[in-house]
């Protein structure tokens, strides 16, 4: 696996599928995909705020970009008559997650901001609900280890690419090991790590850099 996408992302530069995306249940269905393995529309259905059928409708269009698909098939099992016969299909993720850049050309950058709008609408009240409903009844060790982390740095596009790259790094032996190497007493842990170039004059006009703060929730 290259460098740039050591976390075995599938990578969508097609705008068209980058709109197709850009669907609130749509990532809910991708989202629970990754996270907890294959399932049909109907146990979908319930945590992703559709009926069955117009979940089914989302799955489908989703294939149709190679997003998911039928997780037999995936297995290297199950024939089209097979799939055909089951009044259940069992679907799943085809990667443990996306990433995606801002094609060169006006239709590929705007259909890439319609994406990241969703994303950023998507994660914005996270914190909050974690705050509310996860963090009172976490152990110590787990408030302890949780927190935020608000760091103002000033770098060149190169620099923050090796960052990013950095970062990356750390992260993939942990997203990419087998479930049967985790050591007990582990859990899920979101990483939420947003990345925000600041408007305003570039290069040495720029501040020197600066740490706004870093604190923990608990």
């Amino acid at each position: 696996m290259e460098n740039g996408n050591r976390l075995g992302d599938i990578e969508i530069t097609d705008p068209k599928a980058m709109r197709a995306l850009a669907h609130p249940v749509r990532l809910a269905i991708l989202e629970r995909l990754t996270r907890d393995g294959p399932a049909t529309a109907t146990q979908l259905s319930p945590e992703v705020g559709a009926t069955p059928s117009v979940t089914s409708w989302h799955l489908r269009h989703l294939a149709g970009y190679g997003l998911v698909r039928d997780a037999e098939v995936g297995a290297g099992v199950g024939t089209g008559a097979d799939r055909q016969d089951r009044r259940e299909r069992r679907w799943e993720a085809v990667a443990r997650g996306f990433r995606f850049g801002a094609p060169e050309d006006e239709a590929g950058r705007a259909a890439a901001r319609v994406l990241s709008r969703e994303l950023f609408a998507r994660a914005a009240d996270l914190p909050q609900r974690w705050v509310a409903e996860t963090e009172p009844g976490l152990a110590p060790e787990w408030r302890e280890a949780a927190g935020l982390a608000n760091a103002r740095i000033v770098v060149s596009p190169e620099e923050l690419a090796a960052i990013e790259d950095a970062i990356e790094g750390v992260l993939a032996p942990y997203v990419t090991r087998d479930p049967a190497q985790r050591p007990g007493g582990s859990r899920g842990v979101r990483l939420l790590r947003y990345v925000l170039p600041e408007a305003g004059t570039d290069g040495a006009a720029a501040d020197g850099a600066a740490t706004d703060g870093v604190g923990e929730t608990a």
